[in-house]
C-alpha cells in the first residue's frame, strides 16, 4: 500500500510545476512583444545616418541657388616689399667740411624744399668768404685806376701802354671777383651775407628716411661715410615682387596687378607692372617684378611687406556659397533639389576656394539648384 502510495506521488509530482510554466508563458510572451515594439519604434523614429533623401519640414527657412558656370580668374601671388622710387630719393651731404652745430630734422619728419636741415661751421667757407672781401676790395681799387688813366689818357698826361695796362687789371680784378662770388654761391649761400655759419638745406620736398650726423661732429663734405640725412619723396613708392623663373610667363609689363599690404588688411591698391627684371638672382633663382603705385597721403611706407597679385588666366568654373558646403572630415557635402521639398545629399570634390565662394571640381552640373543657406535644417527621409 505504501509503495503504491509513493509511486503516485512521484508520477504526479511534475503537475505543480507544469502549473507555473503555463502561468509564467503569457508573461513571457507579453515582455517579448513589448520589447519587439519598442525595438521598431526606435527604429522609426532614429534618423538613417545613410540615407541620401532629405526633405525641408519647412521650406521658408530654406534658400537655394541655381548652379552656373562662372568665369574664375587663376590668380599668381607674389611676395613683395615697398620700396622709395630711387630716383626721388636724395642723400644730403654738406658742400664742404666742417663742424655740426645743429641737426635741425630728425628721422620721418616732412620737409620742405629749402628748409633748414643741419647748421655748420666751417673754415673753407670762412677763407671763400675772405677771399670774396679781398677780391670785392681789390676790384674796386681797380676800377677807381681805370677811372683815373681813362681821364689821364684823354687829355695826353699818360702813354697808351699805361692806359691798356689799368684796362687789363680791372678785368682781372673783375674776374677774381666774380669766381670768388661763384664759389660762395657753391655753398649755396648768399655772398654779400655770408659768415662762417653754413645752413644745410633740402634740395627737395619729403620724408626724411634718415639722420647720419649729431651735433659736434666734424664733416668731410663729401668724403663722409655717410649723408648728413635722406630724402625720399614717397608720393609714389614701388612694389617689388619675387617670382620664380618658372612662373614668369604670367608677368608682363603693362599687365594688371592688385598690391595688398600686411599693414592694411582688406585694402588693396591697383597698379600696372612696369618693369620685369632681365637677370635671374643666382641665390634666390627669383626674379623682380615691379609695381608703381600712387601714394596720396603717404599711407604706404617704404619697407612694408605685401603681396602683388597677378591673372595667369580666366576659366569657366562652378561656383556655389561656401555655406552651401557640409564638411564632414575629408569628405564634402551639398543638398540638390530633387522636387519641391525633397532634397538630395550628394558627394562632390572642392576645388579652389575664394572670397564667399568654393568652386566644385566634380559632383555638381550646371542648371542643378542647390541648398544654399542652412542645410542642416533639413531632415533625413523617415525621420519624424
Amino acid at each position: 500500500m505504501q509503495r503504491a502510495s509513493r509511486s503516485f506521488r512521484q508520477s504526479h509530482s511534475w503537475i505543480p510545476v507544469a502549473a507555473l510554466c503555463l502561468v509564467a508563458l503569457p508573461s513571457c510572451s507579453s515582455r517579448k512583444s513589448a520589447g519587439a515594439q519598442d525595438g521598431s519604434a526606435a527604429a522609426q523614429s532614429a534618423p538613417n545616418a545613410d540615407s541620401t533623401e532629405y526633405f525641408a519640414p519647412d521650406t521658408k527657412g530654406i534658400q537655394t541657388v541655381t548652379v552656373r558656370k562662372t568665369a574664375v580668374p587663376d590668380y599668381l601671388d607674389l611676395p613683395a616689399h615697398i620700396e622709395a622710387d630711387p630716383t626721388h630719393v636724395v642723400h644730403v651731404y654738406p658742400p664742404t667740411g666742417g663742424r655740426i652745430i645743429e641737426m635741425k630734422v630728425r628721422p620721418w619728419d616732412h620737409v620742405n624744399k629749402g628748409e633748414n636741415l643741419a647748421l655748420i661751421e666751417s673754415a673753407d667757407l670762412s677763407r671763400s668768404v675772405a677771399d670774396y672781401h679781398k677780391a670785392l676790395a681789390d676790384d674796386e681799387v681797380k676800377q677807381k685806376e681805370l677811372a683815373r688813366a681813362k681821364d689821364l689818357y684823354e687829355h695826353d698826361a699818360i702813354a697808351q701802354k699805361d692806359y691798356q695796362q689799368a684796362q687789363a687789371d680791372a678785368l682781372s680784378s673783375q674776374a677774381d671777383l666774380t669766381a670768388a662770388r661763384d664759389q660762395i654761391r657753391v655753398f649755396g649761400v648768399d655772398p654779400d651775407h655770408a659768415t662762417s655759419q653754413l645752413s644745410v638745406v633740402a634740395p627737395r620736398s619729403g620724408v626724411v628716411l634718415d639722420v647720419g650726423a649729431s651735433p659736434g661732429e666734424f664733416s668731410k663734405s663729401l668724403d663722409a661715410p655717410e649723408p648728413l640725412c635722406t630724402i625720399a619723396d614717397i608720393g609714389a613708392v614701388w612694389a617689388i615682387g619675387d617670382i620664380y623663373e618658372n612662373d614668369l610667363a604670367a608677368a608682363k609689363a603693362g599687365q594688371d596687378a592688385v598690391v595688398t599690404l600686411n599693414a592694411y588688411p582688406g585694402q588693396q591698391w591697383s597698379g600696372r607692372v612696369s618693369v620685369v627684371s632681365d637677370a635671374v638672382d643666382p641665390a634666390t633663382r627669383t626674379l623682380h617684378v615691379r609695381v608703381t603705385l600712387a601714394n596720396p597721403g603717404e599711407r604706404i611706407k617704404p619697407q612694408m611687406f605685401g603681396t602683388i597679385r597677378l591673372t595667369r588666366a580666366v576659366s569657366q568654373a562652378i561656383l556655389v556659397p561656401a555655406s552651401a558646403v557640409i564638411r564632414e572630415g575629408n569628405n564634402a557635402y551639398v543638398f540638390v533639389a530633387t522636387s519641391p521639398g525633397r532634397y538630395e545629399r550628394r558627394s562632390v570634390s572642392l576645388g579652389r576656394v575664394f572670397a564667399g565662394s568654393t568652386e566644385i571640381a566634380r559632383g555638381l552640373t550646371p542648371g542643378e539648384t542647390v541648398v544654399s543657406e542652412d542645410p542642416l535644417l533639413l531632415r533625413a527621409a523617415g525621420q519624424s
